[in-house]
């Protein structure tokens, strides 16, 4: 790994729990290989391009890494129903992330809905690079109703697991509940590749956006001893 360069913030107030202050720890790795990252993973590090990060709150223990063993998932019954009805209709084409006009009007749409409907910070100008631009090969998970684009998905596969990096989706299909779709469909890619979790990134009680990746179960977080347990 190439030597490193960190930044930490001053705390400010949580996006996810008003009530509370946020301090996240981030470290900028200019090349940072799968291996270099699977193992920050394990230790509760998410990465967006070359940066990782994870939350260092002076007060706070309510963000909690999330992980499901793919083996020993079992759908919920409304899971199931999610899957039933998408499993016929959507494709789904893995692909190398590139930005096109279409993924960006679904992407400003996506986030124009967040911040409508769900008081989300209002978006600048769309832009993908984040996503596009990888230390390593990542996937890109294109979801189609035909030849109609309705999510998009970043996916890290790595050698102990997928790790879900983001997902957008169109606002006109939340009768498809997308997001519950791709999360089912990456477990079920899991499973096929032999590996063993899948990461989803932070879970945080209490709130909407991230509060429902807890109901993938069984699944795990990592304790205040750095080891992953059972949680739900």
């Amino acid at each position: 790994m190439e030597p490193k360069v960190t930044f930490i913030p001053p705390p400010s107030p949580c996006p996810y729990l008003p009530d509370r202050m946020s301090q996240l720890h981030y470290e900028l790795i200019p090349r940072m290989d799968p291996g270099d990252y699977m193992t920050a993973l394990r230790d509760g590090w998410r990465r967006f391009g070359s940066v990782i990060f994870r939350p260092e709150c002076p007060s706070c223990r309510m963000c909690q890494s999330l992980r499901v063993p793919a083996s020993s998932f079992r759908p919920s019954q409304s899971q199931r129903r999610v899957w039933k009805k998408n499993a016929g209709e959507v494709t789904i084409r893995i692909t190398t992330p590139a930005s096109t006009p279409a993924k960006l009007r679904l992407f400003e749409r996506f986030h124009r809905h967040g911040h409508e409907a769900k008081g989300w910070p209002a978006h600048g100008q769309p832009n993908l690079d984040i996503f596009v631009q990888n230390p390593f090969a990542t996937e890109e998970w294109d979801y189609y109703v035909g030849d109609r684009l309705i999510g998009v998905g970043y996916v890290d596969a790595l050698a102990e697991g997928l790790s879900a990096i983001y997902f957008f989706y169109d606002p006109g299909e939340g009768h498809r509940s997308l997001g519950t779709f791709n999360i089912l469909a990456m477990i079920a890619a899991a499973r096929e590749r032999g590996l063993p979790h899948v990461y989803l990134g932070y879970f945080v009680a209490g709130y909407r956006s991230l509060e429902y990746k807890g109901s993938f179960r069984p699944n795990e977080v990592i304790g205040s001893d750095g080891l992953w347990k059972a949680f739900r």
